[in-house]
């Protein structure tokens, strides 16, 4: 049986940037707090370089204009630079154009860093639902092959659990969307794609849900986590819920050894040449369109 490769991706994003934490920092704020994503990306991108992976970075406009050395250490070591849209604004918030121009605006920082195309997007907070899939058509616009930004789970801040669980066209004019990875179980779907459940579960319940996904639906899995997962000495945000804390605090010391086995006993590479079948004729129509 041919051993599938999956999709490994980092939401490149500081620890003060995240959506737990939107109720206590304002984004006027961040120029204040000590930035650690620099450092904790370089981190990564050694660890990727020891276990030799490759993978795709979905990096925010906000942290590329204040650390372009991290996003051409990103290209010259082979990985796939992607969007994260400009500032961690969720998608389901903005009007057409507002999003139009967030998209925009990263994807020209990002191309005049990079030196290379961006074709891959992923929305903060996977924020997109039925009530903006407006979105693919203006991803397509605006150059964009793929999105990665809807994950078909319940949960209190995202989700669209009636989403197809592998890739697929949600509009006949957009780009392709390719949904976080999850397990069908007791008819829902349970979340198999990284980012916090990899730190607060078990870990041996993540890699059976992948080992499964891989052999049983024959298909890839998209795992994905942030700089700040491997950083448990980042400062403590101050007035944060304790939900929020649980979230973002919850086993961040064990976080980088899980990691490293996890790149041991998994094939990876980049998002684009994993999906590469589906995203070569989405790639040539906005080409000639």
């Amino acid at each position: 049986m041919t051993v599938l490769t999956n999709a490994m991706t980092v939401d490149v994003e500081d620890y003060f940037q995240v959506q737990a934490f939107a109720g206590c920092v304002a984004r006027h704020e961040w120029e204040g707090f000590p930035g650690r994503v620099e450092a904790n990306t370089n981190r990564i991108l050694d660890m990727f370089a020891a276990a030799d992976v490759k993978a795709t970075f979905f990096t925010l406009g906000w942290v590329a204009h204040r650390f372009p050395a991290i996003v051409r250490r990103m290209v010259n070591e082979g990985h796939e630079l992607a969007s994260h849209g400009w500032d961690h604004t969720r998608a389901d918030t903005q009007l057409p154009e507002a999003f139009r121009a967030d998209i925009r605006r990263t994807r020209a920082l990002l191309e005049d860093i990079g030196g290379v195309r961006v074709t891959g997007y992923r929305a903060a907070t996977f924020s997109i639902n039925h009530r903006n899939m407006w979105v693919f058509p203006i991803l397509r616009q605006e150059g964009y092959v793929y999105s990665s930004s809807i994950n078909p789970i319940r949960h209190d801040i995202y989700g669209m659990p009636d989403a197809p669980r592998v890739p697929f066209r949600p509009h006949a004019d957009g780009v392709l969307e390719i949904p976080m990875t999850t397990v069908r179980l007791l008819g829902r779907n349970w979340p198999c794609s990284g980012g916090g459940y990899f730190r607060l579960l078990p870990t041996s319940l993540y890699r059976a849900g992948l080992a499964r996904v891989n052999r049983a639906d024959r298909q890839p899995g998209v795992f994905f986590f942030h700089p700040w997962e491997i950083d448990p000495g980042q400062p403590r945000v101050r007035g944060a819920p304790l939900k929020s804390r649980l979230r973002h605090y919850t086993n961040l010391s064990r976080m980088r050894a899980d990691l490293e086995r996890l790149l041991r006993d998994f094939p990876w590479d980049r998002m684009d040449r994993v999906y590469a079948p589906m995203l070569t004729g989405i790639a040539a129509e906005s080409v000639s369109a």
